[in-house]
């Protein structure tokens, strides 16, 4: 049986199908954000990123998830050539679009509470 924060921190199945509707492909390949040297292997829809990642407590909520490619995916979670906090603020403005009153402080698991907005 899973834990509570390990479950609070997945996607359910209709999360995922509502990112995937919302956002059709990658959040940053929409952009054209540094596709220099990506192959098509790498530009394929890896899944879903969280904005706050699950290590942190992230949930596993719509407002704090996006579609990815491997490529950016990987530069996201890795910090590849220092670009992670400027992915992080197009990551965040990005959730603001669809989300008014979009918080990070919504987006972390808190023992006790629900843990969902």
């Amino acid at each position: 049986m899973k834990a509570k924060r390990t479950k609070a921190c997945e996607f359910s199945s209709k999360d995922r199908k509502a990112i995937y509707a919302r956002d059709f492909g990658c959040i940053f390949c929409d952009l054209r954000y540094h596709m220099e040297g990506a192959d098509p292997y790498d530009l394929q829809i890896d899944g879903i990123m969280h904005y706050i990642p699950r290590s942190q407590g992230g949930l596993g909520i719509q407002e704090n998830g996006a579609l990815g490619c491997r490529y950016h995916h990987r530069m996201l979670d890795n910090g590849a050539e220092g670009r992670r906090e400027e992915m992080l603020e197009i990551f965040r403005e990005y959730l603001k679009r669809f989300y008014p009153g979009w918080s990070e402080e919504k987006l972390i698991y808190r023992k006790g509470e629900r843990g969902c907005l």
